[in-house]
C-alpha cells in the first residue's frame, strides 16, 4: 500500500464528524494570545495574504472562525462589469467542469456521480438541470472563504442534505466514489435570468459550520434526514441576490458545485481543471 492509499484508508477508518466537531469547539474559542499564535502560525504556514483583509492584523480576530472567514477590503475582488458575464463565486481551483450528462457529473478522471443524488434525492430539481453545465471549485485552507453569486437571482430553495465528511482535496476526489454527493451538504437554488441554477455548498472533514446570508448556519446541527425550504419570489420574505453579492460562507475548507441548465451558459475556454479563481472574476457567458 503506498502512502496515498493509506490516507485514504485512515479518511475511511477516521471519526470524521466527531474530528470536526472537536475543531470546531477550537475554532470558535475566544483563547486570547492561544488564537492569535494559532492565527500567525496558519497565516505563515498558508501564505496568506492579510494585505487583502479588510482587518489585516491577526490580534483583531477574537476566534480563528472569525479569521478564517474574513471580510476582504472593498475593491479587492472587482465584478466583471459586462451583462452577459458569468462570474467566479469564489476564490478556489477548478476540480472539474463541463456538460450534465444523462444526469451525470464528472467528479474525478472514472469518477461519476449523479445529479439526482448531490440534490438530495429530488427528481424534479435534477430534471432542471438535465444536459445541462457543472462546476466543482475546491477552496483549499489559504482561500478566501465567503461564496458569492455568480448571477443575481431569486431563492426558491435550500435543501440541508445529511451525509458524510471525507475530505475534499483533489486526492480524495480521485480516490473515494461518490464523494460530493456523499459528504453534507447545503443545496441553494436561484431562479435567474438563464433559469435555474444551483450552488451547492460541500462539507468537508473538520468543515464544522456552513452558512447562508439568509438562514445563518444551517449546520450544525447535523441531522438525520433531508430538509428543504421553500421561499417567496416577492415579498418582504423573498431573498433576492445581486451578482457578486455574498450568498454564504464555509468555516474551514471545502468545495462548491455550481449546476445551470442545458444551453444557457458557456465557461470560458480558459477554463479547464486545475486553474486557479478569483471572485468576480470572468467566469462563463449567458448564451
Amino acid at each position: 500500500m503506498n502512502f496515498d492509499n493509506l490516507k485514504i484508508a485512515f479518511q475511511y477508518a477516521l471519526p470524521k464528524h466527531g474530528v470536526s466537531k472537536l475543531v470546531g469547539f477550537l475554532a470558535r474559542g475566544r483563547l486570547g494570545f492561544l488564537t492569535t499564535l494559532l492565527i500567525k502560525g496558519f497565516i505563515k504556514a498558508y501564505k496568506i495574504d492579510m494585505n487583502e483583509a479588510e482587518q489585516s492584523d491577526p490580534k483583531h480576530y477574537k476566534t480563528f472562525n472569525d479569521f478564517f472567514t474574513r471580510a476582504l477590503k472593498p475593491g479587492v475582488r472587482p465584478l466583471v462589469s459586462e451583462d452577459n458575464a458569468v462570474a467566479h463565486p469564489v476564490d478556489g481551483t477548478i476540480s472539474q467542469l463541463g456538460p450534465i450528462k444523462e444526469g451525470t457529473l464528472v467528479q474525478a478522471k472514472n469518477h461519476y456521480y449523479s445529479a439526482l443524488e448531490l440534490l438530495g434525492g429530488d427528481q424534479d430539481l435534477a430534471d432542471k438541470f438535465e444536459d445541462g453545465d457543472f462546476a466543482t471549485i475546491y477552496l483549499a485552507p489559504s482561500d478566501y472563504h465567503r461564496l458569492h453569486m455568480p448571477l443575481a437571482g431569486t431563492l426558491t430553495d435550500m435543501v440541508y442534505v445529511p451525509g458524510d465528511a471525507f475530505s475534499v482535496n483533489p486526492l480524495t476526489a480521485e480516490n473515494v466514489p461518490n464523494l460530493f454527493a456523499r459528504n453534507e451538504r447545503v443545496v441553494a437554488v436561484f431562479d435567474t435570468e438563464v433559469g435555474p441554477m444551483a450552488m451547492v455548498l460541500v462539507g468537508a472533514t473538520i468543515v464544522r459550520s456552513i452558512e447562508t446570508v439568509w438562514a445563518g448556519e444551517v449546520t450544525p446541527p447535523r441531522g438525520p434526514s433531508v430538509n428543504r425550504w421553500q421561499y417567496p419570489a416577492d415579498g418582504d420574505k423573498a431573498v433576492y441576490l445581486e451578482k457578486g453579492e455574498e450568498m454564504g460562507r464555509f468555516k474551514l475548507g471545502s468545495t462548491v458545485v455550481c449546476l445551470f441548465p442545458k444551453d444557457k451558459v458557456e465557461f470560458l475556454e480558459s477554463m479547464l481543471p486545475g486553474t486557479k479563481t478569483r471572485m468576480g472574476e470572468h467566469f462563463a457567458d449567458k448564451k
